[in-house]
Formats: structure tokens, C-alpha cells, sequence
């Protein structure tokens, strides 16, 4: 089965970091965005893994994200 959730890239200090708000705890960092996001899709996968393992259903999606257009003071 599909399931699409959000995840949020945050460039750092040191590279990049991403969470889903679906998922609290799954987290990945990297050096680039291609290395954080292939990270995340693992670590994605392996957090739903572990849910199955203890017969727990995935969480349905609640979060999404969108921009707000304003005006340069």
C-alpha cells in the first residue's frame, strides 16, 4: 500500500536535517538534501517496519504544508 507523508528539510549548521510530524521520533540527516532525503525514506521505512512488528496500524497522515504570500514591507 501507498501512503504519501509530509516531510520537513531543514538546512543546518553542519548539512541537513528532516522529521515527518506523522511519524514523532523518525528523523534523518545528511550533507546534502539528496543524502537527508534518502535517509528519511529509510528511516521512514523502518519506523513503519517497527509498528508492523508490534502489530500496530500506521498513523493516518494529519499534517501538510502550504506557503503564505505576503507583501515586502
Amino acid at each position: 500500500r501507498t501512503m504519501k507523508l509530509l516531510v520537513v528539510v531543514e538546512r543546518t549548521k553542519t548539512g541537513y536535517s528532516a522529521y515527518s510530524p506523522d511519524l514523532p521520533g523518525c528523523v534523518a540527516t545528511g550533507s546534502s538534501p539528496a543524502e537527508v532525503e534518502a535517509g528519511m525514506e529509510q528511516a521512514v521505512g523502518f519506523h513503519l517496519e517497527g509498528l508492523a512488528d508490534r502489530g500496530a496500524e500506521p498513523p493516518s497522515p494529519s499534517t501538510y504544508a502550504t506557503f503564505v504570500e505576503i507583501g515586502a514591507s
